[in-house]
Parts: C-alpha cells; sequence; structure tokens
C-alpha cells in the first residue's frame, strides 16, 4: 500500500468537601472516588483535576457553578457519556483531558458537547477505542483547536474527512494506532507543525510534502522506505524520526529543508552503491509502483545518486545504529558540516576513513562501536580533523591500533572507549629478539582527556608512563587478566586524578595494589577477583561506592565501620563471597551505618557447615553452635576443668572420711601415744 501525503505552584492549601485539595485556583479532587462532579466547591476555580474517579457521565449541570473554568481533566474515569449542554456554562474552557475512558459508547452526544466550546485549544481523546470516523465525528466543530491527541485508539485508516475542519490545528498525535493506510488525510492541516504516527503500521511514505511540518515521528511501523515530493521549495522540517522501522534505502529527503535531527536507527538500511564483492551499481535504478485508486505511477530513482541533490548542512543529529551499512558513500559527510553527533553503532563497517575534506570540524560526539572496524584512517597531517570531538567511542571492534597522532589535534577530546579491541597502550616494554614494538594506542600528553575504557583489550603488564601527561578521573581495565602483573608504578600515577577506578576481573590478590595514595577515588569496582583478604589500605580512602562482589572474602573487617571508608561510605556491594556464618560481626555494623545501602544486601549469603545461610536470619543452632565457637578458649577450659576439680575434691572428701579412724591407730600406734576416745 503507498501512503500519499499532501502540503505556577501555590503556597496556601484548603480542603473542600469529597476531600478535595484547592491550591490557587486549581481544585485537584484526583483519585477521590467520585463518581460525579461536586457541586459545592468555589465557583471561582479555573482548573479542575477529576483524574482517577469513577465518573461515568457529565451531566447538563455537572459545570454549572463553575463559569470561569480554563482546564477539565477526567482522565482514568469511566465516561462514557458528556450530555450536550454540559459546556454551556463553561464555554471559555480552554484545555480539556477525556483520555482513558469510554467515549466510543455514546459519541454522538458527547461531540455535541464539544461542539459548545468555542474556545478550546487542547483536547485528549486517547484511549477511548475510538474508530476514525468517531474521531471525525467528535472534533468535526473544534475548528479553535490547536493540539490534539487521539493516541492509543483503534484508528486504521485516515483520509482528508477525519480533520477536515481542524484548520488551526498545531499538533496532532496518532501514535499507537492500528493505522496502516493515510490518505491525503493532513492536506488541509497548514499550520500543522507536530505530527506523531509512532507505533503504527506504516507500510512506506511517498510523496511526502507536508511543507510547514517541523517535527515528524514515524518509528515503530513497517516502513520501507521514504521519499519526499520533488519540489524546490524550502520545507520546514526540523526532526524526522524514522527508527525502529524496516527502511531498506536511505530516506530521500527533500531538497531543501531545515533538518537538524534526522533518527534511522534499527532499520535494515545499507548503501548499493558498490557491493562487499566489487560490483559497482552506480548506474542502476529502482522504479517504485504507486497506485492511488485507478491512478498508477511510476517513480524511477538511483539507490545513492538522489541524496547528492538534498541539502543536510543543517543536519547536527545523525543516528544511525543498528543497521546493515558496511561503508559510507564518498562525500555523505562532507555535505554535513554543522554534524555535532554521529551515532553508527552496531552496524557492518570494516574501515572508518577521516580526512580534512569530510569537514567534521563541529563533530562533538562520535559513534563507531559494535561493528567490525580492523582499520580507523586518518589523512597524515590532517590538522583539521575532529577538532571538536569529545566523545569517541570505538568499543567492540577488530582495531590493533589508531593512526598515529589521532588524538594530536581533537583539542577538546574528554572520553574515548577502546574496550573490547585487542589494542595496546603506548609505550610498550621492550621484547628481546623483536626489532619493532607491536602496535599500540598513544594517548601520552592528551590534556583533556578524562574517561577512557580500556576493558577486555588483553592488556599485560604496562611499562613505561602510559598515563602520562593526562588528567585521568575515569579509568576502566576490567576483564584484562593480566593488566596488574609486573611493576604498578603506571596505576600510581593517576592516583591524585582518578575518582573512578574499575579492576573488575583483574585476577586481583589482596597485596598486588596499595590503594592508600588514592586520596581522590571515590568509586571502586574490586569485584570479580581473588581477594580473600579485605586489602588494609581501603580504610584510609574515602569511598562513596565499592564493589566487592564474586571475590573470596570470608569476612570483613570488624573494625571497618570505623575507619574513614566506613564514614564515607554510601553503597556497597558484597555478594557471591564466601562468608562465614560465624564471622559476621562486621555484617551487623554495616546494618547500623546510617546512610550506607547495602545494593545487594538480599543476595548475600554465608556457609555454615556445608550450608549456604542468609545472614539476616541464622537459624537459632546455628547461633548458639558459633557462640560456641567463637567463645574466650580461656574461658571454655575454665569450664570444662572445673567439674573435674570438683569431681576430685568430692572423691578426695568422701576417702578421707571413710578411712578417717584406722588413719588415726596408725598414726597412734606408730607414735606410742595414748589418747582418750
Amino acid at each position: 500500500l503507498a501512503v500519499g501525503w499532501g502540503s505556577g505552584a501555590g503556597t496556601a492549601w484548603a480542603t473542600f468537601p469529597g476531600s478535595c485539595e484547592l491550591v490557587q485556583s486549581t481544585m485537584d479532587c484526583t483519585g477521590r472516588w467520585l463518581s460525579s462532579v461536586p457541586g459545592n466547591l468555589r465557583g471561582d476555580i479555573q482548573e479542575l483535576l477529576l483524574d482517577d474517579n469513577t465518573i461515568q457521565v457529565l451531566d447538563n449541570a455537572s459545570l454549572l457553578s463553575y463559569h470561569q473554568l480554563r482546564h477539565l481533566s477526567l482522565t482514568k474515569n469511566r465516561l462514557e457519556l458528556i450530555e450536550p449542554h454540559t459546556f454551556l456554562s463553561s464555554q471559555g474552557l480552554h484545555m480539556l483531558s477525556l483520555a482513558d475512558n469510554l467515549l466510543f459508547t455514546n459519541y454522538s452526544w458527547t461531540a455535541a458537547a464539544l461542539s459548545a466550546l468555542p474556545a478550546l485549544r487542547t483536547l485528549d481523546l486517547a484511549g477511548n477505542r475510538l474508530t476514525e470516523d468517531m474521531v471525525s465525528v467528535l472534533v468535526w466543530n473544534l475548528s479553535s483547536l490547536e493540539t490534539l491527541s487521539v493516541a492509543r485508539n483503534i484508528i486504521m485508516r485516515l483520509d482528508s474527512s477525519v480533520f477536515a475542519n481542524l484548520t488551526q490545528l498545531l499538533e496532532l498525535n496518532l501514535e499507537k494506532n492500528y493505522i496502516f493506510e493515510i490518505d491525503q488525510a493532513f492536506e488541509g492541516l497548514q499550520r500543522l507543525q507536530k505530527l506523531n504516527v509512532a507505533y503504527n503500521y506504516l507500510p512506506c511514505i511517498v510523496e511526502f510534502g507536508l511543507i510547514q511540518l517541523k517535527v515528524l515521528n514515524v518509528s515503530n511501523n513497517v516502513i520501507e522506505w521514504f521519499l519526499a515530493l520533488e519540489s524546490e521549495d524550502l520545507f520546514e522540517l526540523e526532526v524526522l524520526d524514522l527508527s525502529h522501522n524496516h527502511l531498506l534505502f536511505f530516506p530521500l529527503l527533500p531538497r531543501q529543508s531545515k533538518l537538524h535531527s534526522l533518527l534511522l536507527k534499527d532499520n535494515e538500511m545499507s548503501f548499493y552503491q558498490r557491493l562487499p564483492n566489487g560490483t559497482s551499481l552506480v548506474d542502476v535504478t529502482v522504479q517504485f509502483l504507486l497506485i492511488d485508486g485507478n491512478s498508477t505511477n511510476i517513480t524511477t530513482v538511483s539507490l545513492w545518486d538522489e541524496i547528492c541533490h538534498s541539502n543536510l548542512s543543517s543536519l547536527r543529529l545523525l543516528d544511525m545504529s543498528q543497521n546493515q551499512v558496511w561503508y559510507l558513500p564518498e562525500g555523505l559527510l562532507a555535505q554535513m558540516p554543522s554534524l555535532t553527533q554521529l551515532k553508527l553503532n552496531q552496524n557492518c563497517l570494516e574501515t572508518f576513513h577521516l580526512s580534512e575534506g569530510d569537514s567534521l570540524s563541529m563533530l562533538m560526539e562520535l559513534d563507531l562501536s559494535q561493528n567490525r572496524l580492523v582499520e580507523l584512517g586518518a589523512e597524515v597531517g590532517a590538522r583539521d580533523v575532529l577538532p571538536n570531538l569529545q566523545f569517541f567511542n570505538l568499543s567492540t571492534n577488530r582495531l590493533q591500533a589508531l593512526p598515529p597522532g589521532v588524538f594530536s589535534y581533537t583539542r577538546k577530546i574528554t572520553t574515548v572507549d577502546l574496550s573490547r579491541n585487542r589494542v595496546n597502550l603506548c609505550p610498550q616494554p621492550a621484547v628481546v629478539g623483536e626489532v619493532e614494538s607491536p602496535p599500540c594506542v598513544d594517548i601520552r600528553g592528551v590534556e583533556t582527556l578524562t574517561h577512557l575504557s580500556v576493558a577486555g583489550c588483553g592488556l599485560q603488564g604496562l611499562g613505561g608512563h602510559p598515563f602520562q601527561g593526562t588528567s585521568l578521573m575515569h579509568l576502566d581495565l576490567s576483564d584484562n587478566h593480566q593488566v596488574l602483573s609486573g611493576d604498578l608504578e603506571w596505576l600510581q600515577h593517576l592516583a591524585l586524578t582518578l575518582q573512578v577506578l574499575s579492576l573488575r576481573n583483574t585476577s586481583l590478590t589482596s597485596t598486588a595494589v596499595d590503594f592508600s595514595a588514592f586520596n581522590s577515588l571515590v568509586h571502586l569496582d574490586l569485584s570479580g577477583n581473588s581477594l580473600t583478604v579485605f586489602p588494609t589500605s581501603l580504610g584510609l580512602l574515602k569511598l562513596h561506592s565499592l564493589d566487592l562482589r564474586d571475590n573470596s572474602l570470608p569476612a570483613l573487617p570488624p573494625d571497618v565501620v570505623w575507619t574513614q571508608l566506613g564514614k564515607s561510605l554510601q553503597e556497597v556491594y558484597l555478594s557471591q563471597n564466601p562468608y562465614n556464618c560465624c564471622m559476621l560481626g562486621w555484617w551487623d555494623a554495616l546494618q547500623r551505618v546510617e546512610g550506607l545501602h547495602i545494593a545487594d544486601g538480599q543476595e548475600v549469603t554465608c556457609s555454615y557447615a556445608s550450608r549456604t545461610l542468609s545472614p539476616r536470619a541464622l537459624p537459632e543452632p546455628v547461633l548458639r553452635s558459633c557462640r560456641w565457637q567463637t567463645a574466650d578458649l580461656a574461658l571454655l577450659y575454665l569450664v570444662l576443668a572445673l567439674p573435674t576439680c570438683l569431681t576430685l575434691l568430692v572423691a578426695f572428701a568422701v576417702v578421707f572420711l571413710m578411712l578417717k579412724q584406722k588413719l588415726l591407730k596408725m598414726v597412734k600406734s606408730r607414735c606410742g601415744v595414748s589418747s582418750p576416745y
């Protein structure tokens, strides 16, 4: 199917009957279980909010007392009917919200009521199960409307009759319907500036000729091609959102426009001037068959040549991420001298060349991540390449090096992401027997660089001073298993500036790094390592966030809450460690620290006799056993020895008493002294 397109908070609050609240001239009756409009509110209110109630009918007397009403909201009620004379006393109403109701049941009566609002500027009819015919009836007499929303209804097809009388309309929202065809529906909307038809079922857009339109959102449809009307007229179009469609080709845009944002994310788009096997399609054309009623038109276009006739000099944002682009046609970027953001991530690019001829002097953000890049080219001595670049994302490619001095002329670069490439940082330590050192990326002397990610690059013990002359504040070294081997002096050079450091999954041991010099550090990630003892040097830091997940820690120091770390820490991650259930004094201490959030507290476990338990609710037998295990040994020995000693003493006394007379006679006979009995 072809789609044709024609050209202030208040300070004093008061409570009113029905638990409504008044602030200045606004009466808020939201969520009060009201089944009708309260009739005893102040008569001079200008805004009445009745959202989230159970009102089913607005009868003719509902608003009789509110002559100054300018804004009425009845969103999320059970509204089925508005009687024809409901608004006769409120004809000054400017804004009316009727979203999420049941207006499809008596829409003709409701239309009669709306026709009595000559000053209505904004109308929201979203979520009312309305068809296109119902919408046409409801808005037929609302020529004063400037903003209309009929989103989330069941509109399927639009023609010229639906919005015929809305000559003052500036903004129209049609998103989340079932629209598959539009036939001259917007021809009479000469003032329309913003049009949202996202989340529908449009298959294509051809002969786009809405010259006055400034913002067009047709994202999340099934559009395969976009063809603008061939005209030398200046289109007012500033934002075009074609993301999340099925575009096969770069859109054929108006020759002259004010376009500054072009969103083409998540399509099936590629360029076809040449194929990967070297075949050239420069002279190949495509014919579009347009069927409109009984007439048939054939439009012949070149797959690439047409784009050269579009003026893209005002374009500032181009998002072509998540497509199938494997190369950029020669001269494409040269047409965009005002470009500040270029997103080409998640494509199939194998090479990307920067040159002075591309005139990307205004570019601030360049995202080439998740491609197949093996080479990033730049002209030698290209002093005007990317002078204003601030964000450069090259992650998840196949790069081994960057052009020498690529950062020499990026005078404002702050963020570089090289993660998941096979790059090394210069200088590389000399290898015996090798004449040339392996390729590397040199960031030394890049004074503006503050954020660097080299996660998963296979880095090994870094030698020399790879960060010399930088002021790095964020450094991600995650998933480099050997990066902390050897001399770690290179890391100590960042002690004064580094605020965020990630050493996740770097085979870190408890004694590998001394953190005491990193006084500026506020976020530290040590997860996925082999820590068996809590590094004592951490106690001297003023961290706000610490991640200790997935290590081999049996416990934390009991006095950690009294250190500088314990006083500054705001968030900590502790799960996936083999904590000892009988050594949880530190856990209880952390629970009592005010302002500390244990982000994964529900996932923390401890071990006891091959059992995995939660430290938040240990069984009583385990607690008793732990108390025995952790008791004072001297006291334990005393308790065990005392019954034995008493038993021996009693036994000795009994034996003595039983043998007392015999012992006395024995003594007397031996000593020869008589004794009276």
